[in-house]
């Protein structure tokens, strides 16, 4: 039996620069397009409505062009670790790396390490690495190593602490303290990424639970070594702010969200980039996603992407993706299946797909979920 045809309604909307909504006539779409348009962009769009070609974009938007499937499929809802959000994460020899994170905060944090080939079949590679502060670390895989460098200790028990130490490993198992005190002030919750042939470190807190404004870190650093560091600026244009991500693309860092958990909460939508680390350019002041901190983002398929975090006043877990070309015009991916709500996740970019892995989704979760988007689902 055929079921009946339904009618959606799809219409347009543009935000200008001053915030001031334009709306459009909606247009009224059967359900026979709609079905074929399983992963959807919703954006602002500012068009003319004397241009003809008004339809052809819209349904271009919904994706209804291609008729590729995009959406999430979850690889596994229990990997073999135990539930955490807050652990270093990174891609090193085709294979997804969980290093430590956060049970809760009264207790110190794990110091494991796990690696799977497929998502689904994870192995204890450490029980017990020698790195104490795996709770909100920075962690990247640079000139064939991974590499773990500050975070949290100990949570809000005593003894709490921050962390410059550097670490790096070539297999899980063996790892080398690099320096036991980077020249970057101890701290967690900064961003690190690689960038041309160096890394790069920016921001941070120097106190998780226990410190103020003035414990929150604009300044930027970079090391060939991770042993010896040099002050690329010491006072970036962008305020100082934790809980942030930056990306790598188009030859620039791109540094956008975060802000401070507490005391004083505050949360951030800008976007910046910079192509030295030194000189910065505000991409938005605000991008339509909300302000938020522990989101996670990856480069994928020539675009840098947003995923889940959370945001407070009320407390919120978000599980919105988002992605940019060039960090000022955003575009929502919106998919028939996908993963709860969550912060303090990880995010990973392997075999062709962006992969999300545990975080507090309240509870704590150790889910591993994945999406392809075909090369060409852009155009």
């Amino acid at each position: 039996m055929t079921p009946p045809q339904k009618n959606y309604s799809l219409s347009l909307q543009s935000t200008n620069e001053d915030k001031t909504d334009l709306n459009y006539p909606s247009l009224s779409l059967p359900s026979s397009a709609v079905s074929n348009c399983p992963g959807i962009l919703a954006y602002p769009v500012l068009v003319s409505m004397k241009n003809i070609a008004l339809l052809s974009v819209l349904l271009l938007v919904a994706g209804v062009s291609h008729g590729q499937e995009v959406t999430w499929t979850k690889v596994t809802d229990n990997a073999r670790w135990q539930p955490r959000d807050s652990q270093g994460e990174l891609v090193f020899r085709d294979k997804l790396w969980l290093l430590g994170g956060w049970f809760n905060s009264f207790e110190a944090p794990p110091r494991d390490v796990w690696n799977s080939s497929n998502g689904k079949d994870w192995m204890l590679v450490e029980k017990s690495a020698p790195w104490l502060h795996s709770d909100l670390p920075m962690s990247t895989a640079f000139q064939d190593r991974m590499w773990i460098m500050g975070g949290w200790h100990n949570g809000r028990l005593p003894g709490h602490s921050a962390s410059n130490q550097v670490w790096s490993s070539i297999d899980g198992i063996h790892w080398e303290q690099t320096t036991a005190a980077a020249a970057w002030s101890p701290r967690l919750a900064a961003s690190l990424v690689e960038f041309k042939g160096k890394m790069f470190l920016l921001g941070g807190t120097e106190s998780y639970y226990f410190g103020d404004a003035a414990s929150l870190k604009n300044d930027v650093w970079y090391s060939n070594d991770g042993k010896d560091w040099i002050l690329a600026t010491a006072n970036a244009p962008w305020s100082p702010r934790a809980y942030h991500q930056s990306v790598v693309l188009n030859g620039k860092i791109y540094l956008f969200g975060g802000g401070n958990y507490v005391p004083e909460y505050h949360a951030m939508n800008d976007v910046w980039s910079s192509e030295d680390g030194v000189q910065w350019t505000q991409e938005t002041v605000s991008a339509p996603w909300h302000p938020r901190l522990w989101f996670s983002s990856v480069v994928y398929r020539d675009h840098m992407w947003l995923l889940g975090g959370w945001s407070n006043n009320p407390s919120k877990n978000w599980g919105d993706v988002w992605f940019s070309r060039n960090g000022k015009d955003w575009k929502q991916l919106i998919t028939p299946e996908t993963w709860k709500e969550r912060h303090e996740h990880s995010a990973f970019v392997m075999q062709d797909k962006i992969w999300v892995a545990g975080g507090h989704a309240q509870p704590l979760s150790n889910e591993v979920w994945s999406i392809e988007v075909p090369v060409g689902w852009f155009k």
